[in-house]
């Protein structure tokens, strides 16, 4: 007799250690046992007797059940052990779950930690967990199609983020090629759509390059009303041309203003962890002009661990929005950047002063043009550098005074 709805929901447990079968017909049955009620279909197959799970009551419905008893039927018609068709699916399942976008990502991501800075891996991870995990997550990596991927990286560029979008696109190729590397992709898919985005806008970050505008800019910052904290990171920013990171987070500790040096560790370099781990610190000479302003600044912050710590919170260093709000503040938005200090001390000094490259180079911490071939080669040429930067400050001061724009003569 076939099973109701009622009678399932209303059957007890009579007690029997082995539990209580009812017969639904065809094989299906419910075994009730004192911990619960499960769905069961028992069949032959190759001479022998086997069982079916089909799940549990009430999570399974009868219904269900019933199709369930069906499918296992349809399989058997076909000479298919229901069983073991039901293993391989889970097998599938789970090997399905390893393959998809999110699993292959996060893997590929652990695999380039150790040779990755810690800024470049939490930007590429922060870019997966924001733009692909939500969309493609879930998907097997082998069956995501090129327009779909395409779709991802255009709802970054519909951002008004054109270069964030081709760098989406650039990590997710680095996904899909480790995919195919471990069997789970046969393609990388990201190829097939490069042409589809908006162009990347050339351009650097925008730098004064000419001399008597450079000397406008000069006065214009010896004006600022920021503070002396911004103030005389606008000051010494031309002097050294450093990155915005490294100057704003020179701590105390690294300076030695009796020698006029600043020694910025490799572990706060632009380099890969293996690089800032076994790579060289880099030296800073000071010219004295920079060493003169630091030397003010001491009784202000000096019992800081940053020379320009921030305005809310000391105990970090300054942002770099301080400093971009205030050129934005002197007029010089989309003119002139905080970067742009490292295009307009290199531009000068090596076009209109012909200052050797490898010398401006390692001020850069750059590898060099001619005789650097290593990234971290340890020709760092200090001596030369001191003498230059501080000819180059000398002649910012000229500059700032308006005299004469003289040709800049090295020893």
């Amino acid at each position: 007799m076939a099973l109701t709805d009622t009678f399932i929901k209303n059957t007890k447990h009579s007690g029997k250690a082995a539990g209580d079968k009812h017969s639904d017909g065809g094989g299906l049955y419910l075994h009730v046992k004192a911990v619960g009620k499960y769905w069961r279909m028992a069949y032959r197959f190759g001479g022998k007797q086997k069982t079916l799970a089909l799940g549990v009551y009430p999570a399974v419905t009868l219904a269900q059940a019933r199709r369930g008893r069906d499918e296992a039927k349809a399989l058997l018609a076909q000479g298919v052990d229901p069983s073991e068709n039901k293993r391989r699916t889970k097998e599938d399942q789970a090997v399905a779950m390893l393959n998809t976008v999110e699993a292959m990502a996060r893997a590929y991501l652990a695999n380039k930690k150790e040779s990755w800075s810690i800024t470049h891996y939490n930007r590429e991870a922060r870019s997966l967990e924001k733009d692909i995990y939500p969309y493609l997550g879930p998907r097997v990596i082998g069956e995501v199609e090129p327009p779909e991927l395409l779709k991802a990286c255009e709802r970054v560029q519909d951002r008004d983020a054109v270069e964030s979008a081709h760098r989406l696109l650039t990590t997710a190729s680095g996904v899909w090629q480790y995919a195919i590397a471990r069997g789970c992709a046969t393609r990388d898919i990201s190829q097939d759509i490069k042409k589809a985005l908006k162009p990347r806008r050339k351009g650097h970050f925008p730098a004064i390059t000419d001399p008597i505008q450079l000397g406008e800019l000069l006065r214009a910052s010896d004006a600022c009303s920021s503070g002396p904290v911004v103030w005389t990171a606008l000051y010494i920013a031309p002097m050294l041309f450093q990155r915005p990171g490294n100057l704003r987070s020179m701590r105390w500790a690294d300076l030695d203003l009796e020698k006029g040096l600043w020694t910025i560790p490799s572990s706060d370099l632009k380099r890969s962890v293996e690089g800032k781990k076994n790579g060289a610190d880099h030296k800073v000479p000071l010219p004295r002009q920079a060493v003169a302003a630091i030397r003010k600044l001491e009784p202000i912050t000096g019992n800081r661990e940053y020379v320009f710590p921030g305005l809310r919170n000391p105990r970090k260093p300054m942002s770099e929005a301080a400093v971009s709000a205030a050129l934005h503040a002197m007029g010089y938005k989309d003119i002139h950047t905080w970067h742009g200090y490292r295009a307009t001390g290199r531009t000068l000094l090596r076009e209109v002063f012909k200052i050797d490259i490898d010398v401006i180079e390692a001020q850069l911490a750059h590898v060099g043009g001619k005789t650097h071939n290593g990234a971290y080669d340890r020709t760092t040429f200090v001596d030369e550098r001191t003498t230059v930067l501080q000819q180059w400050a000398d002649y910012l001061d000229k500059l700032r005074q308006g005299a004469e724009i003289l040709q800049f003569r090295t020893a």
